[in-house]
């Protein structure tokens, strides 16, 4: 894992993401998108959407810290945030003609390693 201190803050944010994908690929997971950006201002994005193996569209958020302080990556994920991933969520499920089951999972990528945390929170 490289955490290169010459790397702007957007191209560690792309290999965080590429971490993490190959991550949920290797654990039988399949890409549907990634950076999934709602229209206009104030919207939110999603890092990764993906298609698990019972047919769960998972929407996936990537955060990178370099070091587990403050409680590392994945409890970065504050409800703000939670809401803008689930209001992009929403925007991208009205595309499609028939709701798949969904849940929400944090990925996180720290020094030590990856951490897939599954059903980390629910649009309820």
């Amino acid at each position: 894992m490289e955490f290169l201190a010459k790397q702007t803050t957007k191209q560690k944010g792309d290999a965080a993401e590429a971490l993490a994908l190959r991550h949920l690929q290797a654990a039988g997971l399949k890409l549907v998108t990634r950076n999934y950006r709602t229209p206009g201002r104030g919207g939110g994005e999603i890092d990764l959407i993906v298609r698990a193996p019972d047919g769960t569209l998972v929407f996936v958020e990537v955060r990178q810290r370099s070091s587990a302080s403050h409680g590392g990556a994945a409890a970065s994920v504050v409800s703000a945030k939670q809401r803008r991933i689930i209001f992009a969520a929403r925007h991208y499920l009205m595309r499609l003609r028939e709701l798949p089951p969904c849940r929400f999972d944090v990925v996180s990528v720290e020094p030590a390693g990856v951490q897939w945390l599954q059903a980390a929170f629910d649009a309820g």
